[in-house]
C-alpha cells in the first residue's frame, strides 16, 4: 500500500481561503502547469497538497513555458473576472484586490490595478491612465492568469515539474503574468519565454510593455512596504511614458 501524499494546511481569512481555493481549481487546466489539489477549504482553513522542492533545470523550464501558454490560452470570462466561485473581494499577498469584470483591458487595468494603489502609494499616474489605451498594444482576449506569478510562487518540484502555488487568479492580459515573472527573477527565464512563444507568440512590442504590466505588482509592494518599491514604480511609469 503506497504512502499518502503530504498535505499543507494554511490558516487565513475565510475570504482569502475562498479566493485561493477557487483560483487553484480554475488553474487546473489539461496541459497546463500542475497546481496543488484542494482537499478542503472551509472558513479560514485551506488544505492542499504539499509539493516537495526540487532544483531548477533547463528541461523543466522549457516545459513550464509551454504549459504556461496553454494555461493562458484557456481564457477567462472577462478582464477582471474572478475564478468560478471566487469572491469579488480577493487579495494579492496582504493587499486587497478587487475582481470586477470590465469590457476592455485598458479600462480595467487603469481603474482596478493602477488607480486603487497609486494614490495610497503617493504616486501620480494620471498620465499613464489617460494614455493607457494607446500604451496597451493590440487587443487580446482575456487570459487565465495566475495573477501573482513572482518567482516565489513558481515551485520547482522534486518530480521535475514546475508547479504554480499561491495564486491571485483572475482574467487579465497574459503579458501581466510574464512581466511579473521577469520582475523578481526566474531561473532559465529566457528559455521559459522562448518555449512560451512556441505555443502562444506575443504581439510585437511586448518587451516595451513590460514596465506597464509591472506597475501593478510594484504599486502593491509600494503600498505594503514603501521604500525602494515606490522609486521602482516611478521608474516603470517613466519607462512606460517614454515608450
Amino acid at each position: 500500500m503506497g504512502s499518502r501524499a503530504a498535505l499543507r494546511t494554511k490558516h487565513q481569512s475565510p475570504q482569502a481561503t475562498a479566493a485561493e481555493a477557487a483560483g487553484l481549481r480554475w488553474l487546473r487546466v489539461e496541459g497546463g502547469p500542475p497546481v496543488p489539489f484542494v482537499h478542503e477549504a472551509v472558513d479560514g482553513r485551506l488544505v492542499i497538497d504539499e509539493i516537495p522542492h526540487g532544483t531548477p533545470n533547463l528541461q523543466a523550464a522549457v516545459t513550464f513555458g509551454r504549459r504556461l501558454a496553454v494555461l493562458h490560452l484557456a481564457g477567462a470570462e472577462a478582464f477582471g473576472a474572478p475564478p468560478p466561485g471566487g469572491p469579488r473581494e480577493a487579495t494579492i499577498g496582504m493587499a486587497p484586490m478587487i475582481n470586477e469584470p470590465a469590457p476592455s483591458w485598458p479600462e480595467w487595468f487603469a481603474s482596478q490595478r493602477i488607480r486603487p494603489y497609486a494614490e495610497p502609494a503617493g504616486i501620480d499616474l494620471g498620465e499613464v491612465c489617460e494614455r493607457i489605451a494607446d500604451l496597451a498594444g493590440p487587443p487580446e482576449p482575456p487570459a487565465r492568469l495566475h495573477g501573482d506569478l513572482w518567482s516565489g510562487n513558481v515551485l520547482w518540484g522534486a518530480d521535475g515539474q514546475v508547479w504554480l502555488i499561491d495564486p491571485a487568479a483572475h482574467g487579465g492580459h497574459r503579458e501581466s503574468d510574464l512581466a511579473m515573472l521577469q520582475l523578481f527573477g526566474c531561473p532559465f527565464l529566457d528559455h521559459v519565454l522562448g518555449a512560451y512563444q512556441e505555443i502562444a507568440p506575443l504581439a510585437d512590442g511586448w518587451q516595451a510593455r513590460v514596465p506597464l504590466h509591472q506597475l501593478f505588482p510594484l504599486l502593491v509592494h509600494a503600498v505594503l512596504f514603501g521604500g525602494g518599491y515606490r522609486s521602482e514604480a516611478l521608474a516603470a511609469a517613466r519607462a512606460v511614458l517614454r515608450g
